[in-house]
């Protein structure tokens, strides 16, 4: 261990020896949409988060690194903890760090460090010992009972200024050993944080601050920002008369549960309380970590769902897309919010569609696995033009079990693609599964209809469109339309066909058809055609005599492979 431990160390120490210097990572603005930019270029983050526990040790970690580049991953999301980075107050220990860092460099894997601080879903159980103990120094939640929670209190100065100063420590060490690689490319302040069970905090110091009313620099800022708010909250100020001063009932309105609706705004006054103090403790820590190191930031929440719908069911104070403005009132520091979700995916497309708002990139760090949340990437990518999609628990499975590699191979062929066609209306993510077979969308003159393909009994002379004699059943589908110029597409995916109908009728000229179609391949960015694709395998051009194609839709369809891979085809449709 100790060798292995000083051989990281001097190849981290010696690295920037032989680096060259650029610019660090950093969100930028690119019309319509905001892209990370590393090492100069924008970059799509194809990640993993890994398990909570797993970085801690570094003989645990030696063969997962290789398994996530195997997973065809180029970012792992991977937590630092503040109870090992600083066991003994002002006593801080890099060894882990580094190990994470050389592990993921030498796989040419980048990192997005969580940082696991005074809170981790809610509770503060990375808060190293000697904050534990020391309740006096460092407050902790209390219930209205007068109960103690395992949490640290968001209104305690000393725990966010201990938290701060080992943050801050932190991005400086990542910044000397790493900044010339870029390996770290991005931080999560904290996890899911926020309180469960009660709505606010009920400690000495929380009460006094919650009768004092609404602090004067919020009630300013829904001022110089009316009308610009986020729709939720500017509607509660709005029915409540606008108040620049008040308690928080008379400012946002009467606390009530809604129980049948989970979308409803249940708690709000004290939900607004508990974010606006949360809001400030995290943007202080992000601020001094980025004093250090300014690569992007970001926070994380627990989010509203169906049987978790109001404050204290889902943690109470975290970052719901609704308090967007109290984060970005309290934390500038922090460049986005960010959901982690674990719900069906009717409710997950909700979330991310929630979450999708202007100036708040898109960026997904945990999303339950499965092959539905493989095919499900596609469409987060195609549709909401996300930074990040990334499954937890990334290291449970082998290379091979992981429906996501399959998924990650064809993105990462596309992902120029992808970042290209970013915010300009010309690319559209496909999902579709057993209970929602169909998607309908319009691009560049046509309207299109995705169907998930149900195997049947192929008629003689072959596979139709949509029809096989195959066994194979998709329980989903997922896939990305690119528009690549006037009639002319690339689409990735597999197990869905497509059919193109022109929005606008040409009387000289009233049916299309396939001009071509080509299977093929991105290598290093240049399309590369592997073979030509026709009749019954590919375009699905006329209606082999079947009778159910007259000339005015276009269709297309995978071809079959054995192996699940998805392909990748270029095509132009054709009027005639």
């Amino acid at each position: 261990m100790k060798k292995l431990s000083f051989s990281i160390l001097f190849l981290i120490a010696v690295a920037p020896l032989f680096a060259q210097k650029t610019e660090i990572p950093h969100l930028e603005k690119n019309g319509n949409t905001t892209q990370l930019i590393v090492k100069g270029k924008p970059f799509l983050i194809l990640g993993g988060e890994l398990h909570n526990s797993s970085t801690s040790g570094i003989a645990y970690m030696q063969p997962i690194w290789e398994q996530m580049k195997r997973k065809n991953l180029n970012t792992v999301i991977a937590p630092v903890y503040w109870e090992l980075l600083e066991p003994a107050e002002g006593k801080f220990d890099f060894t882990l760090v580094d190990s994470m860092i050389y592990g993921a460099r030498k796989q040419n894997l980048h990192l997005c460090i969580l940082w696991f601080g005074s809170w981790k879903n809610g509770y503060s159980m990375y808060a190293p010992g000697w904050v534990k103990k020391d309740t006096e120094k460092f407050q902790r939640v209390k219930n209205k009972n007068g109960e103690s929670f395992v949490v640290l209190s968001a209104l305690s100065e000393a725990s966010t200024k201990a938290d701060a100063k080992a943050f801050k420590t932190l991005m400086q060490h990542i910044r000397q050993v790493d900044e010339q690689f870029q390996t770290v490319i991005m931080a999560q302040i904290e996890n899911e944080v926020g309180l469960f069970y009660e709505p606010r905090d009920y400690n000495e110091k929380a009460i006094k601050a919650y009768e004092l009313g609404v602090p004067a620099d919020l009630t300013h800022y829904l001022v110089e920002n009316k009308g610009k708010l986020q729709p939720e909250l500017d509607s509660a100020w709005v029915a409540n008369g606008c108040k620049t001063a008040g308690s928080w009932e008379e400012v946002f309105g009467k606390s009530v549960l809604v129980r049948d609706n989970w979308k409803a705004l249940s708690y709000l006054p004290e939900e607004l309380f508990t974010v606006y103090y949360y809001s400030r403790y995290i943007g202080q820590v992000a601020a001094a970590g980025k004093e250090a190191y300014p690569i992007p930031m970001y926070v994380n929440a627990w989010i509203k769902q169906p049987h978790s719908g109001w404050p204290g069911r889902y943690p109470s104070g975290g970052p719901t897309p609704h308090t967007l403005d109290i984060w970005r009132l309290n934390a500038p520091a922090i460049d986005f919010i960010a959901p982690d979700i674990y719900v069906p995916i009717p409710e997950s497309q909700y979330t991310i569609e929630q979450y999708h708002r202007p100036g708040n990139p898109v960026f997904i760090p945990e999303f339950k696995p499965g092959a539905a949340t493989a095919s499900l990437a596609f469409w987060a990518f195609g549709q909401h033009n996300v930074n990040c999609f990334s499954p937890f628990g990334i290291d449970d499975t082998t290379p091979e079990e992981d429906p996501i590699t399959k998924s990650y191979a064809a993105l990462s062929q596309v992902q120029q693609l992808i970042l290209e066609h970013q915010g300009k209306g010309t690319m559209v993510g496909i999902y579709a599964d057993t209970t929602n077979r169909t998607q309908t969308f319009d691009l560049i003159g046509y309207r299109i209809k995705t169907n998930l393909i149900v195997p049947m009994f192929a008629p003689v002379g072959g596979a139709a469109a949509g029809i096989s004699n195959s066994d194979k059943r998709a329980v989903s589908a997922g896939g990305i339309v690119f528009a690549i110029g006037p009639d002319e597409f690339i689409v990735v995916g597999k197990d869905f066909t497509l059919s193109f109908t022109p929005l606008n009728n040409d009387a000289k000229k009233p049916k299309i058809d396939i001009e071509y179609m080509d299977e093929g391949s991105f290598v290093n960015g240049k399309w590369i055609t592997t073979r030509r694709l026709n009749g019954d395998e590919g375009t699905g051009g006329g209606d082999y005599g079947f009778g159910f194609n007259k000339g005015y839709i276009a269709s297309v369809k995978f071809p079959l492979s054995s192996t699940g891979k998805y392909n990748i085809l270029k095509f132009k449709l054709y009027k005639y």
